[in-house]
């Protein structure tokens, strides 16, 4: 898939349907989603929208939610703006939107969610991960992916495993995403023994990481593994200079650096270890969901991100078709009772989760420019940080 290509003849600003053509009607679900489709969070925003297509043409072409109610699809893109987010936030409820998916970024999720709270419409964050939006935002608000205290634990676990016993943190104090997650992943690598030799903090647009490389070389001994949760422009440029410089220490990422341009980068990305919602093994529901994408859209799903986009869908499905009815309190409450919903990378459950989801966390390994499956993960719950710990 390319931005142009898939998203260059798409009307952002008018209602997306099924290719049936599905009128709106009483018994139509009007789903609202707003992403960043173009700037900073197309990478992420346009494969979950492209996601979310398939789920909706899939249920669409069974008769609707439960068989009889249709999905109505509306697109807004907020330009990856968090001021626009909140205005496109308003336009789509002041049409009706009964359920709202929110970008993949903390901030203009937050933007977004609150207008949707204010109006009592369900609204869930595509994959921005911050195990705190929920509760920032309240009880209408839900989330997606897999959470950043979860992934940092699957991290610290797989380090601790690899006999890593030293770790060196880079983070950006400027989004929760890259400040949290790996704080995170301090909290729970030196509960289980291990050390941090040191945190540097960048700035997110930076080209120039000579400054932070020239801290890890200038150590007294390297350490075993460098985290962050740095993703595009950052972490290419990064990771580039890091490996020029002749640092070849293990690197652990997070999903952020789920997108072609991980693997783009050649022999400079050989054995980054990186966690994403899942991995296609043969046979899995996750290949055939890659198998359906690409029958829909004409091309391979670039990342796990079209994923999790089908599964917001499935989700909100049977939220729906369990509350009986379009009414946005009747739905948060059926949402936040779900089970085991079947989806992409699994099945997701929201009971008892604070409207934040209970699922598996992958880590892949970028081997010979593929993906590897290193394995699936579901950390013992006592080796979660808790959303409020971790603070370098």
């Amino acid at each position: 898939m390319t931005k142009n290509g898939l998203f260059g003849a798409l009307a952002l600003t008018t209602a997306l349907t099924s290719a049936a053509g599905i009128a709106a009607a009483e018994d139509t679900l009007k789903l609202g989603y707003i992403g960043g489709l173009t700037g900073y969070l197309a990478p992420y925003d346009q494969p979950s929208l492209a996601g979310v297509e398939v789920a909706v043409d899939e249920i669409n072409k069974a008769g609707g939610i439960g068989g009889t109610m249709p999905i109505e699809l509306i697109v807004r893109d907020m330009r990856s703006e968090t001021a626009q987010a909140f205005v496109v936030a308003q336009e789509l409820v002041d049409e009706g939107i009964d359920v709202l998916i929110t970008p993949c970024d903390v901030d203009p999720s937050i933007a977004a969610g609150q207008v949707a709270q204010a109006a009592e419409v369900p609204a869930v964050t595509s994959c921005a991960s911050t195990p705190t939006l929920p509760g920032v935002v309240g009880d209408y608000m839900f989330s997606n992916y897999p959470a950043d205290n979860l992934q940092a634990a699957v991290l610290a676990q797989y380090a601790t495993e690899q006999g890593y016993k030293t770790a060196y943190v880079l983070l950006s104090p400027e989004t929760p995403y890259t400040e949290r997650l790996p704080e995170y992943f301090m909290v729970a690598f030196e509960a289980m023994g291990g050390k941090i030799l040191g945190v540097t903090e960048y700035s997110m647009g930076q080209q120039d990481f000579s400054a932070e490389v020239t801290k890890i070389s200038g150590l007294d001994a390297l350490p075993d593994v460098i985290m962050t949760a740095a993703y595009e422009p950052d972490f290419p440029a990064f990771l580039t200079q890091l490996r020029n410089a002749g640092i070849d220490t293990p690197v652990l990422g997070s999903d952020g650096i789920d997108s072609p341009t991980t693997l783009g980068l050649g022999p400079i990305a050989e054995g980054v270890v990186f966690t994403n919602a899942g991995y296609a093994d043969e046979g899995s529901d996750l290949a055939a969901f890659y198998d359906a994408f690409e029958t829909f859209h004409g091309s391979a799903a670039e990342s796990a991100f079209t994923a999790t986009g089908y599964d917001i869908v499935k989700v909100i499905a049977q939220a729906v078709q369990d509350a009986g009815s379009t009414d946005g309190p009747a739905i948060r409450d059926a949402w936040d009772a779900v089970k085991d919903v079947p989806g992409a990378t699994g099945t997701i459950t929201f009971a008892g989760g604070n409207r934040v989801p209970l699922r598996a966390v992958a880590l892949n390994k970028v081997t010979g420019g593929e993906l590897d499956h290193v394995g699936t993960f579901v950390p013992d719950a006592a080796s979660v940080p808790g959303p409020d710990e971790g603070d370098h």
